[in-house]
């Protein structure tokens, strides 16, 4: 039986509950997922369409509109998601028989390969870091987190204190859909970050910080904007003309770890990734990897 639809703002809350408890996305996804939905309702309000009941026609006509002004697939597939999961959710809570969304196809992703660094370049960007300063220790400690351990930027930035494990040597992070898992904690982490907390201990860090790994000048928490900020920074200071993210050091942390002999399926695990494909793809061997092993094992190559 259909239910009725009391009012716009109880649905749209009744959406955001399923989407953080009944589905587990991350904060940012359902921020994603709700700016889709705006989307959807202003498009439907100005062509006198009601947004829950629409079908595969006028869904369609609605992707054709966003799509014009989105050049980026991988924002064109965020979108397709987004609606997606409107109508799933409304199928779910029987506010609907069928979902008009079920047959929309998007544009496929293409896969290209992401930037890694080199061991040099890391290295260069360690030394970058001016330690001389209030913060040099803490960028120090954030930068071996993010190489040392593939964090995520958005798992480095919440990380409690609370779930860092000095004496057992590792950190319980809370990933994507609030999924944990337990990450190892280099020595040269360790030391940087008994340094930082050295530090830590003298700067005003505001109550709604104090289980914050990392807080800014003022003691409060970091934001994602200003790890990569400082990221682009120590890239320039070191000579480095790649375009670095914070993920570029995940993508760098995975990628050295293969190349040295490490088990996919561990590298799978440490990232957090729960499809082992998306560690393929994320952990490639670059080019001389490839030309070194046609060298060494191709018969032609052989004398």
């Amino acid at each position: 039986m259909v239910k009725k639809v009391t009012s716009d703002e109880a649905l749209r809350k009744e959406y955001h509950t399923w989407l953080r408890l009944e589905r587990g996305y991350s904060p940012n996804t359902i921020e994603g997922y709700e700016m889709d939905l705006d989307k959807l309702r202003t498009y439907c309000q100005e062509n006198k369409l009601d947004f829950v009941k629409m079908d595969f026609d006028q869904l369609q006509a609605f992707i054709f509109d966003a799509f014009k002004d989105i050049k980026s697939e991988a924002t064109q597939a965020r979108v397709l998601a987004g609606i997606h999961a409107w109508f799933r959710f409304l199928l779910y809570k029987d506010y609907i028989e069928q979902d008009p969304s079920e047959l929309l196809e998007g544009p496929k992703k293409s896969k290209h390969l992401p930037t890694v660094l080199t061991l040099e370049e890391v290295n260069r960007m360690m030394d970058a870091i001016d330690l001389s300063t209030n913060e040099g220790h803490r960028n120090r400690a954030m930068m071996e987190m993010l190489y040392g351990s593939g964090l995520r930027v958005s798992e480095l930035v919440n990380l409690p204190l609370s779930r860092i494990y000095l004496n057992e040597h590792y950190m319980l992070i809370e990933g994507k859909g609030s999924k944990q898992r337990l990450v190892p904690l280099s020595p040269v982490a360790e030391e940087w970050f008994g340094y930082w907390m050295q530090d830590r201990a003298t700067w005003p860090v505001k109550p709604e910080a104090r289980d914050i790994a990392f807080v800014n000048r003022y003691g409060r928490p970091l934001t994602r904007a200003m790890v990569f900020t400082i990221v682009r920074r120590l890239c320039e200071q070191a000579g480095i003309t790649k375009t670095v993210s914070p993920h570029t050091l995940r993508h760098s942390f995975a990628t050295h770890l293969l190349q040295n002999g490490a088990d996919l399926r561990i590298i799978q695990q440490l990232l957090g990734h729960e499809d082992l494909a998306t560690t393929e793809i994320y952990t490639h061997l670059d080019v001389q990897d490839l030309r070194k092993a046609i060298l060494e094992c191709h018969p032609a190559n052989f004398s």
